[in-house]
């Protein structure tokens, strides 16, 4: 049922979203004369890798910097690139990874080889299924590149700030996983562009439902100030990169 229901759901969105999709795309080539379109390599289900499409936000080589997090005032993002993250265009399409099974529309977000390396064995677990679109954690932690702005290292900054609140909110997907919440999920999503306070109401509404503990429960709300934490199964907060 999750594997037709992605396939139906990323056709059809893909459908939809092209009026939308091809203008950005002729943009983001128009102001450097490069493709639209950035490959990111990702790891997938069962440590696997993968290229995930992106709508390029960033210059060309953005990536030979070496940094992995993105903090909203990076000054590799484009004025284009800028409209495309506020709106998530860049995660729309992800769709055709859907469509052909490298992702799924709703599971852990897919990371970067460098950080998986990093992951413990509890956090092995968000390995263990396709990695999605959207979940609990894509909707809490939608501000991001806020989080990590004036950051001196971003990429540390996301260790400890949000890899770990990432990890504990995935791992609760996993438990409480069904295409029932799915379906919510991708409605909150949606919901998170037009009010994330609305969005976020309404996930921790659903995660306290289903008996989530009240620490995740706080983080989930983001009305408090996040602060350094280990990651699943983890005694310390990482302070080195990779």
């Amino acid at each position: 049922m999750k594997r037709l229901s992605d396939i139906l759901i990323s056709a059809l969105g893909l459908m939809v979203a092209a009026p939308i999709l091809l203008p950005v795309m002729f943009l983001i080539w128009w102001q450097d004369k490069h493709s639209p379109f950035y490959i990111a390599p990702r790891v997938g289900r069962g440590e696997k890798p993968f290229r995930m499409i992106k709508l390029r936000s960033m210059i060309i080589n953005a990536d030979k910097s070496g940094v992995d997090s993105t903090a909203a005032n990076d000054r590799r993002i484009t004025r284009v690139g800028q409209f495309v993250r506020q709106y998530k265009l860049d995660e729309v399409v992800q769709l055709w990874n859907v469509f052909k099974g490298d992702m799924s529309l709703v599971g852990p977000r897919p990371n970067v080889e460098r950080e998986t390396r990093m992951y413990t064995p509890q956090e092995k677990r968000l390995l263990t299924v396709r990695p999605g679109i959207t979940d609990y954690a894509s909707i809490v932690f939608s501000d991001e590149g806020e989080i990590l702005k004036g950051k001196a290292d971003p990429d540390i900054a996301y260790n400890q700030l949000i890899r770990p609140y990432k990890g504990y909110l995935g791992l609760f997907y996993l438990e409480h996983s069904g295409v029932f919440l799915d379906l919510k999920l991708i409605m909150l999503t949606v919901l998170a562009v037009a009010s994330r306070s609305a969005a976020l109401r309404a996930v921790v509404k659903d995660m306290k439902k289903r008996g989530a503990p009240d620490e995740l429960l706080r983080v989930a709300a983001r009305e408090a100030e996040l602060v350094p934490a280990p990651p699943p199964g983890a005694a310390t907060v990482v302070t080195e990169r990779y």
